[in-house]
């Protein structure tokens, strides 16, 4: 009798590495690193100091492996509360079926580019893919783009099942893209930044070999997820996640035609107020400095972005609540990318735009605040899995700190590679 094979679930796969990270701990000596608190380009950070490791006794890990996922949920919470409000708002979005709309109408626009001969020769959805991959490992070089992408494999996951791969490649197209430019780093302020600071090097320097080491890595990254989507494209069974995806599959685009196009009062209401309070912040940051590498650039960007907004508006408005809703996605992401670069945000600037996306979302649908926060609610119990899994990955880094063996992994590393 042939036994078929089953992956196990997320959480006991995260659960059976940290018992092996416990198991490391009573055979990795201990060892640690002394640390000193330093200020680079105005951020203090905590770093190693040269030199100073030393043996120490090591603390074997046992029935640790139980509050390791308390100390990773505390470890890890800035991230789970980030996911949980991306989750609520995306629902309260996905309730007015603007996403549907949209990918509905982005799909039989690349049909209609079909006609193109040299498009066709390349593929379509071979040209979208290699583009918002780009996109996302630029930005990943650029300014360190990581987290953020949750936000987006949202939107991309629907996209590429509709287009016939799976959401692996849905992740790949932002989240696998963005920390391929990560590692390519080409004016990336977490990691070139941070060193260069530390070892009082000009900074950014020797960004010509980086550029070239992004471009490779990104080309060899684009290749492998072609690959990877042809291969799902022809026989969707062999994606691992073709029963997960199985929901999407099955929605299709035939819900669609059920989609009844309008545009309530409370949207043009929603779309005044919210042009409103964009106008009041154009006045208070008129100009806006842009920040890439040693680079500032300064332009009137919100004012500029308050007024393309409302001109927007009223031609979405003009066609449904629906493109209305993809209108204001569309500047939340604006808005997003503008305050990473110009404003210095991160998770909680970005989950609070997020918060507001749906509260806004919810109000332009005629939605009244008690369905709203039941969406929410709903979103995030549908998301609170993939929380979990966060939470519980952060297990697995306090088992190894509290077993004091993550400096000796390090030093034995860094003295293989030296």
């Amino acid at each position: 009798m042939r036994v078929k094979f089953t992956i196990p679930h997320n959480l006991v796969i995260v659960f059976s590495i940290v018992i092996f990270a416990a198991i490391l701990t009573w055979i990795i000596p201990g060892g640690k690193y002394e640390r000193e608190t330093v200020s680079v380009n105005g951020v203090e950070r905590s770093v190693i100091v040269n030199g100073s490791f030393q043996y120490v006794d090591s603390q074997p890990q046992t029935w640790q492996i139980f509050s390791a996922f308390y100390k990773g949920f505390i470890n890890m919470s800035h991230i789970i509360v980030f996911v949980l409000m991306i989750g609520g708002a995306f629902w309260i979005m996905n309730d007015t079926k603007a996403i549907d709309v949209g990918i509905f109408s982005f799909l039989g626009f690349t049909r209609n580019m079909e006609r193109y001969k040299p498009v066709r020769f390349l593929g379509v959805n071979n040209i979208i893919i290699t583009l918002i991959m780009i996109l996302f490992s630029f930005f990943g070089a650029i300014f360190g783009m990581s987290e953020e992408t949750i936000a987006f494999a949202v939107i991309f996951v629907p996209l590429s099942i509709s287009m016939g791969y799976d959401s692996l490649v849905g992740v790949a197209l932002c989240y696998f893209a963005a920390h391929i430019g990560f590692a390519g780093a080409i004016l990336n302020p977490f990691t070139v930044g941070i060193a260069q600071g530390l070892a009082s090097v000009p900074m950014f320097t020797g960004i010509e070999y980086r550029i070239v080491a992004w471009i490779i890595i990104t080309i060899a990254g684009i290749a492998a997820v072609l690959w990877y989507a042809a291969r799902i494209k022809r026989d969707p069974k062999k994606s691992p996640m073709y029963e997960a995806d199985s929901w999407w599959r099955e929605k299709g685009s035939s819900h669609i035609e059920e989609i009844r196009y309008y545009t309530p009062l409370s949207a043009w209401i929603t779309a005044l107020l919210t042009g409103i309070v964009l106008i009041l912040f154009a006045v208070k940051y008129p100009v806006t400095t842009m920040k890439v590498g040693l680079s500032e650039i300064s332009a009137p960007l919100l004012p500029v972005f308050a007024g393309l907004f409302f001109i927007t508006s009223i031609i979405t408005l003009r066609k449904s609540i629906h493109f209305f809703v993809l209108n204001i996605l569309a500047f939340t992401m604006i808005y997003l990318v503008t305050g990473v670069l110009g404003f210095d945000w991160y998770i909680m600037e970005i989950a609070a735009l997020f918060l507001a996306m749906g509260v806004v979302t919810g109000f332009a649908s005629a939605r009244k605040p008690g369905e709203i926060t039941k969406l929410f609610v709903e979103g995030v119990k549908d998301i609170v899995s993939a929380s979990l899994v966060v939470g519980f990955a952060g297990g697995i880094i306090a088992i190894l700190t509290d077993g004091q063996i993550i400096d000796t992994v390090l030093h034995s590393l860094s003295g293989a590679l030296s």
